[in-house]
């Protein structure tokens, strides 16, 4: 029975049963439509789980959500967020200093995930760039403005994502 096999297996390989087979399936793929997306001009749908650029929110009534709990710091896998906080007058805690540096991100999601107050997010945006690495190194007043000017869309996404959570 082994002998049966390997001499099946030696003429199958002698006479390039699988090359044929690789050439057929080439051959079909050679002739069909071309899927080719033009990047700038053409865009691709995303999911409303699409991780992108960071923003922090604020409330309706303009103040920042970030209570400077730290767990988004704590979580992060990448150590690429740094927050400095102190307590004001009214005895609530606040962020003096919260930064990300997008070099050392892995945009993992975690720290929108661990944020109680829904304070840090990530954005749809993808299309973003810097030049030289202090670039990509978002302080707390960038990350506000962030959140800001996609504040709409923000709360869209969040919107549609809601009914999987």
């Amino acid at each position: 029975m082994a002998a049966a096999t390997a001499i099946k297996d030696f003429f199958s390989s002698f006479m390039l049963f699988e090359l044929f087979k690789g050439m057929r399936l080439t051959g079909r793929h050679f002739l069909a439509k071309k899927i080719t997306i033009q990047f700038p001009e053409e865009k691709t749908p995303l999911s409303p789980r699409f991780r992108g650029l960071h923003a922090l929110r604020r409330y309706e009534s303009g103040e920042e959500r970030c209570i400077a709990c730290k767990l988004c710091e704590a979580i992060c896998p990448a150590l690429a967020i740094t927050i400095e906080s102190d307590v004001r007058d009214d005895g609530s805690r606040r962020t003096t200093r919260y930064d990300i540096d997008l070099m050392k991100c892995i945009f993992c999601g975690m720290c929108e995930e661990s944020c109680p107050v829904d304070a840090i997010v990530e954005t749809q945006t993808l299309e973003y760039h810097g030049e030289k690495k202090s670039d990509l190194y978002f302080t707390k007043d960038m990350l506000l403005a962030v959140g800001d000017r996609y504040a709409a869309e923000i709360t869209a996404a969040k919107e549609a994502d809601a009914r999987y959570r």
